[in-house]
């Protein structure tokens, strides 16, 4: 089904060789990744790159507060097109009214700045994206770790919202020059097989073992030509659970009709990498061999073929029961009973968003149900297509009115049910969902209050499969059906008649509409000549995802409040972390104010002369986690932390890039360990960092520490700080992004 090969390759000839007919220092440059990456590079340097994109995204919980930072360094109106869509908080269901004053302001902003407005339950945000802004050849930036566009031709990566700011302010992305992975695929699915089997076979194939990380994907080979191009973005999407950097495909006559469907042929380009293009590593996927697939919680690599998963069921899900009792001790977890006749039993349904909510996705979907029923019984069927002008179409063509008398229901375009704020099952319940993720909390429950739901990623079909067997889990594969193809519409008239388009219109005289959750950034304080950090939190967990970080579901509300956002930092991980971090902002404030705090000069005292050391040592909370930031994009991971005075991440390695970059652009330190290194502390425990300004400064990537402990005692510790940009590092010594182009303005 799925090969790695963890060598160089080069395609010659169209197919995958050992050699080429070029150096592979000439061959790399012969790659779709290449050609893109320079032509947006400006550093004059191909090895490190400094990248300008020819547009952005941000949906409705991460654009106030990349307008907040950008505003506030100096911004006067956008200079890309800039999309700000409202399909992550557009339930309006938590904290009043500020969910709609976020959107609100979207809108003055858009005004005022020369935006793209796209109002509530119009379209997900990487449908608009790709309806309307991807085009043959460019780059987009979006503030959402699922902005991938490369089945379209566009290369386009998710960030924090620090890395818009930095491209409304028209610097850069910087970037060294990434390894490419050649994804070579062949063959054609069989019926019943779907994106999100071949999405979830990839990430499975490659997320433990990192394979592909910070990579680009080149999609090449014979089996493209067999997906339409629906199925090329779901599996496209998707490419973002296995950490890789970006996509990008080739691009056929499939590619060009979706441009001309969607009323814009001229941004079709043709794609294909050169004869001899050299690959640092590359993948076989063999179309015609993936099967159904289902992941299991708490990942979309905890995959199975979905008839594994049937055989195995028992063993499956006591393993999925005594993690989730591991991690969450107050809850009662309870997934085997779901075995009963014979099959393994779900309580709900759900194809949603920018990877299920799709035009082909939902019209075999249909296919399948019609005629059908979903039951009267517990099970339950939610489909939300991704735009309106997708559910137009699908109501033109009665794919809506077959699904309705099903049971199944329409809702409107939103990203809810992926993460946390639509559709949550009931405690103990199995949600079967054609989304991007399947983590802790993303389905909305709170298990660290004794509430728990199981969210399982399949695709579409089985889905479908499965509500047409009242909640048994069934592959696509084991029913009998017929495929109707549907020529897909696309009518620009119902965006026309609703989208406010003011991309080169900016008008500074309109003013903000700042609604009372909506708060300025809080001030930031540079970095200090020493720096001592307390432990707040300890995290021995394999991966520590974004959503741990920071909770996703109800905190997105409070995503324009800075400090108010902050009280939610770690919550369902670490509960005691946010009182351990006041505790110490509140113990540097003190030290700001002039006062030589007791307990700061006492530890201080066990290296060196704590009176002395105290006025030129910053004091902050600090996180330990082996492997932080899997996940989204979101900054308020790290700006949460840097809110409530952490100035530091000890790690071994950090899981993604984006959430590395959203440290340093919030000035934490990004501090790693040598693999192999003890890290047996505990919180309260503290790591004194001395002449760290000096280091950051002179580039010094190893940097000696000392760690007291609790009890007194002092011990050894070499940390590193490896790959800073001059900018990172600048960021870094100025406190955070906003200080950074405050002092230059």
């Amino acid at each position: 089904m799925i090969t790695l090969h963890n060598n160089g390759v080069f395609l010659a000839g169209g197919v995958p060789a050992a050699a080429g007919p070029v150096s592979p220092e000439e061959g790399r440059k012969r790659t779709m990744a290449w050609s893109i990456l320079q032509a947006h590079n400006i550093s004059g340097d191909p090895e490190h790159l400094q990248i300008r994109f020819d547009a952005m995204v941000s949906h409705d919980i991460t654009y106030v507060g990349i307008i907040q930072q950008a505003r506030a360094s100096g911004m006067k109106e956008f200079p890309i097109p800039y999309a700000l869509t409202n399909c992550h908080n557009s339930l309006c269901a938590v904290g009043g009214t500020i969910n709609e004053d976020d959107h609100v302001f979207g809108l003055s902003a858009a005004k005022k700045y020369g935006g793209i407005y796209v109002p509530a339950n119009q379209s997900v945000i990487h449908s608009y994206a790709r309806e309307q802004m991807a085009k043959g050849g460019t780059m987009i930036l979006g503030s959402d770790s699922h902005t991938r566009y490369g089945a379209l031709g566009t290369m386009a990566v998710g960030e924090g919202g620090p890395e818009l700011a930095k491209q409304l302010l028209k610097n850069t992305w910087d970037i060294n020059y990434p390894k490419v992975v050649l994804v070579y695929l062949t063959g054609a699915p069989r019926r019943g097989v779907g994106p999100h089997d071949v999405a979830i076979a990839l990430v499975k194939a490659t997320f433990a073992s990192g394979f592909v990380n910070n990579c680009v994907l080149e999609f090449c080979g014979p089996g493209i030509a067999a997906l339409p191009i629906d199925y090329r973005n779901g599996i496209d999407v998707m490419t973002t659970e296995t950490t890789c950097l970006s996509s990008i495909w080739e691009t056929d006559g499939v590619t060009e009709g979706f441009y001309r469907a969607h009323q814009r042929p001229e941004d079709y380009r043709e794609l294909h990498p050169a004869d001899g293009a050299y690959y640092d590593k590359y993948i076989e996927i063999d179309l015609s061999k993936v099967e159904p697939m289902i992941a299991l919680p708490f990942h979309p690599s905890n995959a199975w073929t979905i008839h594994e998963f049937l055989e195995n069921a028992a063993d499956i899900l006591a393993a999925v029961e005594a993690d989730a009792q591991k991690r969450y001790p107050k809850a009662h977890v309870k997934l085997t009973d779901k075995i009963r006749d014979g099959g393994v039993w779900a309580d709900q349904g759900v194809i949603a968003g920018c990877a299920g909510g799709l035009f082909d996705n939902i019209t075999e979907a249909a296919d399948i149900l019609r005629g059908g029923s979903t039951g009267n019984g517990a099970f339950t069927l939610d489909i939300y297509p991704t735009s309106v002008p997708v559910s137009l179409e699908l109501t033109k063509i009665g794919a809506t009115a077959d699904l309705l008398e099903t049971g199944a229901v329409i809702k409107p375009s939103f990203c809810g049910p992926c993460f946390g704020a639509g559709d949550v099952p009931a405690n103990n319940g199995l949600s079967l969902r054609h989304t991007t993720r399947n983590f802790p909390n993303r389905e909305g429950s709170k298990p660290a209050e004794g509430q728990f739901a199981g969210v399982c990623l399949m695709d579409a079909r089985s889905i479908a499969a499965t509500a047409a067997n009242g909640g048994r889990i069934t592959a696509a594969t084991d029913i009998d059906y017929t495929s109707v193809h549907h020529d897909y519409h696309f009518d620009k008239g119902v965006y026309d008649r609703r989208l406010y388009y003011g991309f080169g219109k900016a008008d500074p005289s309109v003013e903000l509409v700042m609604g009372p959750n909506i708060t300025d950034w809080p001030k930031m304080q540079p970095l200090a000549e020493n720096l001592l950090v307390e432990l707040a939190a300890v995290l021995h967990d394999p991966v520590t995802t974004t959503d741990e970080l920071i909770p996703s579901g109800e905190t997105s509300s409070y995503r324009s409040n800075p400090l108010r956002l902050a009280e939610f930092t770690l919550s369902r991980r670490e509960p005691a972390y946010v009182g351990r971090a006041k505790a110490v902002a509140e113990i540097e404030a003190e030290r700001l104010g002039g006062d030589a705090p007791e307990k700061l000069t006492a530890i201080l005292d066990k290296v060196g002369d704590g009176s002395a050391l105290v006025k030129t040592t910053q004091f902050g909370s600090c996180v330990f986690a082996n492997k932080p930031g899997d996940g989204s994009a979101r900054e308020q991971a790290a700006s949460c932390q840097k809110v409530l005075g952490g100035f530091a991440n000890i790690c071994y390695e950090f899981a993604t890039k984006r959430y590395r970059s959203n440290c340093i652009n919030w000035g934490i330190l990004p501090f790693t360990l040598d693999a192999g290194t003890s890290f047996d502390y505990a919180p309260g425990d503290c790591v004194f960092v001395p002449g760290i300004r000096q280091a950051i400064e002179n580039g010094i990537e190893d940097i000696p520490a000392r760690v007291i402990r609790t009890d007194g005692a002092v011990e050894g510790l070499m940390l590193h700080v490896k790959g800073l940009t001059d900018d990172e590092k600048e960021i870094i010594l100025d406190g955070c992004l906003m200080n950074y182009y405050a002092k230059r303005n």
